[in-house]
């Protein structure tokens, strides 16, 4: 089950059930199963108190993937969401907030499947999954 929690974030329009079933397909097409995945959507400060916490990183980001997964092909775990970083990076990128919010929520996916971002060829695979997975969305 895919789960959405405004923890600290301001709410925006959103549609769950839109995004829960995109990403229920995205996991699917990667040949595993749906298990627990709770996305929680917060600020800046609260996103690097966790990297700072858990990771040892003193720095903003988007995104923070923790897998919760007992098993190899169920993918689970926790996503934290700063809602501030995606703004920006969508008004740096000059594309809409929304398309920068699905495509933070698919590489948390990506992230849980096990793709990583550390060398340039791992973000060139990543970044070729977000977008092709971005197609499929359906438009609202």
């Amino acid at each position: 089950m895919i789960n959405f929690q405004f923890d600290s974030a301001d709410k925006f329009s959103f549609h769950p059930s839109v995004y829960s079933n995109w990403l229920k397909k995205v996991i699917a097409s990667e040949q595993y199963k749906t298990g627990d995945i709770l996305y929680h959507f917060c600020t800046d400060e609260s996103l690097l108190q966790i990297n700072r916490s858990f990771l040892q990183h003193d720095y903003y980001t988007d995104i923070i993937t923790f897998p919760l997964s007992g098993s190899a092909e169920i993918i689970s775990g926790e996503i934290f969401i700063s809602t501030e970083r995606v703004n920006e990076n969508a008004k740096t990128r000059k594309i809409p907030f929304q398309t920068e919010l699905a495509r933070v929520l698919v590489h948390g996916v990506l992230h849980l499947i096990g793709y990583d971002d550390h060398t340039d060829e791992e973000r060139q695979q990543m970044r070729a999954k977000e977008d092709y997975y971005l197609s499929l969305l359906p438009q609202k």
